[in-house]
């Protein structure tokens, strides 16, 4: 791959300011991509977007409830065509089902799912009119094999965006646009940092691999997608997990 093939792109990154979603913006930003960090967390993104100017690289930030289609719609107006959308936003609540109200079964579903819809439709315009661009989803192992620790409303709204992707990549691939989805398994994020250590080592020990994939291994995988050697590669779903689904 060519050290900076994203020069002159501009790619948004939504739930950006920590994690996976920083990780991503990072390396992008290495490639050359102009990048745009999305998240509700200001101070979150401000240290993410000093990090990527730091080392010299474009970046600037996005307060953005991805849920909000106004919202969504104002941040592409103001940002103009975008050529990379990485649908990162989500949220993880751990409920039991017997204990979901319907409040939080939305609101679930308007981030994980509803989210990136609205980020990819009002992309559209610009990846269309410019034949070329990378969408890419990040969904999860629990939207392909069940939820194990987490909870029945995020493995369904995960499952929705891995159907989601198969059919904006079938609907974009006449315009050179590609469209994926990376499916992690259990990442050392700040949340997964503060379990008990004897949950952790008990998720580890079910990983062939034996630990926790890192947030720059997505990122890793996020950058293959957007290399012009990836340009054949649509529909697909790319396993980062430590082994845990073997497909």
């Amino acid at each position: 791959m060519q050290e900076r093939f994203l020069e002159g792109r501009t790619a948004l990154v939504t739930g950006a300011a920590r994690g996976i979603g920083r990780a991503i913006g990072q390396r992008l930003a290495r490639l050359g991509a102009c990048v745009a960090l999305g998240d509700l967390d200001a101070a979150g993104l401000d240290a993410a977007v000093r990090s990527i100017r730091d080392e010299g690289g474009q970046a600037v930030s996005c307060t953005l409830d991805v849920s909000d289609s106004a919202a969504v719609r104002a941040q592409f107006a103001r940002l103009g065509p975008v050529e990379i959308v990485v649908n990162n936003a989500g949220i993880c609540p751990l409920t039991s089902p017997d204990d979901i109200g319907e409040g939080e079964w939305d609101r679930v579903l308007d981030v994980n799912l509803k989210g990136a819809f609205l980020c990819t439709q009002a992309a559209l315009p610009g990846l269309r009119a410019a034949g070329w661009g990378r969408v890419i989803n990040i969904a999860s192992a629990a939207g392909q094999m069940g939820g194990v620790a987490v909870g029945v409303h995020y493995a369904a709204s995960k499952g929705g965006l891995l159907a989601m992707t198969k059919t904006f990549a079938r609907i974009l691939a006449p315009y050179g646009v590609t469209v994926n989805a990376i499916a992690p398994g259990t990442v050392e994020t700040d949340l997964v940092a503060g379990w008990p250590e004897q949950t952790r080592r008990d998720i580890q020990a079910k990983l062939p691999l034996g630990r926790f994939v890192q947030p720059e291994e997505i990122a890793a995988a996020a950058a293959f997608l957007c290399c012009p050697e990836a340009g054949a590669i649509t529909g697909a779903t790319v396993d980062v997990n430590s082994g845990l689904l073997m497909r």
